[in-house]
């Protein structure tokens, strides 16, 4: 019996390394891509400084249509693009093409819900001293919106936790898929509820920091 638990415990480590890699790496292009498409999509249907009607349709339908696929489907769906970026279509290196195809619509969906939430006489207010877009993007919308923008990355992250389960598809690994290939196909109850209660502490743990976060940068809230 120790000797079983001996190997959950390093089966659970390693699954854990997985899952902070597809995460961590999805989550960085969650950011990277994420955060100027939402103020993109936010500016052009705005029209505050860049009326262009015909780039937000696009980058609206885009993320409608990333989003509306589920990822399971989308994780087939990107196979291809897959082998053609990194040359393969096993591991977990491998999971995060779609893990960040799927982060990056979600993240950007959210980062514009938080610039609509930033009260429009502040925008006008610089734009009647003649600042610049870029000083506006900067100086009014970023600051003001950086409470919803930590938010939306922890709902992001969290999401991407849960996506991430679905990875043993592509063999991926992670915790997900330890829980489903020894809890669930080898009927090892307690090797699913390990697993499980694994990942509820570790969701409890980013959406803390998240709410910390987001608190320590809501002016509001100080």
């Amino acid at each position: 019996m120790p000797s079983e638990w001996a190997s959950l415990t390093a089966d659970l480590v390693h699954a854990f390394g997985e899952t902070f890699l597809m995460v961590g790496i999805s989550g960085f292009f969650a950011i990277v891509g994420g955060l100027p498409l939402g103020f993109l999509l936010f500016i052009a249907e705005r029209r505050l400084f860049w009326d262009n009607k015909a780039a937000y349709a696009t980058g609206s339908v885009t993320v409608n249509i990333i989003r509306s696929i589920p990822f399971v489907i989308l994780l087939v769906l990107l196979l291809p693009f897959t082998q053609f970026v990194l040359g393969t279509t096993i591991g977990p290196a491998a999971a995060t093409v779609p893990l960040s195809v799927a982060a990056i619509a979600f993240y950007a969906r959210l980062v514009e819900a938080a610039l609509c939430e930033v009260d429009p006489g502040i925008i006008e207010a610089a734009q009647a001293f003649g600042a610049s877009p870029l000083r506006i993007v900067a100086t009014v919308l970023f600051p003001e919106a950086l409470a919803g923008f930590l938010r939306a990355l922890t709902v992001t992250l969290i999401s991407l936790i849960g996506y991430s389960a679905m990875a043993g598809i592509v063999g991926g690994g992670g915790v997900g898929d330890l829980a489903i290939r020894f809890g669930y196909y080898r009927y090892q109850t307690d090797v699913l509820i390990v697993t499980v209660i694994a990942l509820v502490i570790l969701v409890q743990l980013v959406q803390t920091l998240g709410d910390r976060l987001a608190k320590h940068a809501d002016k509001k809230g100080v």
